[in-house]
């Protein structure tokens, strides 16, 4: 990032970048502690973007967006609200944080398939041990005639 973390692009991952310009910032006044501070300073902050039309993505990136993100998008627009912070200076940034990890996570590529495979036969033994072991016990709850 460059030197002032709050402001500037946003890069994601290596070959990702968030530009400047994308981001929408609003600023509102907090609720919680801080005195009579959180009357009078707008230190919550709510940062915008339309990850989809970002520009630079693959279309397979585009797709994994929209479907990961689809949830949480509102027109088309992620927003991240930060609050916990009296400075908007903090906010901001913690902002920007959980942005490039909310898009970083959505960007991953998917998991490998898992390959099934065959329980060994120490753990089906282990099964079927304690399934005696529990069927032996409902057994002995037999009625106290």
């Amino acid at each position: 990032m460059s030197g002032d973390d709050a402001s500037g692009d946003l890069e994601v991952t290596s070959s990702v970048v968030v530009p400047a310009a994308a981001l929408q910032w609003r600023f509102s006044r907090s609720s919680g502690p801080g005195g009579q501070g959180v009357n009078t300073a707008d230190s919550r902050v709510e940062l915008s973007v339309a990850p989809v039309s970002l520009p630079g993505l693959t279309d397979a990136q585009r797709s994994r967006l929209a479907q990961r993100l689809g949830d949480r998008l509102v027109d088309g627009v992620l927003t991240i609200a930060a609050s916990e912070h009296r400075q908007q200076l903090r906010n901001r940034e913690a902002a920007r944080a959980r942005l490039a990890a909310a898009l970083r996570a959505a960007l991953a590529p998917p998991a490998p398939p898992r390959r099934r495979t065959k329980p060994t036969r120490g753990s089906e033994e282990r099964r079927i041990e304690a399934k005696k072991q529990r069927g032996q016990l409902k057994r002995q709850r037999g009625s106290w005639d």
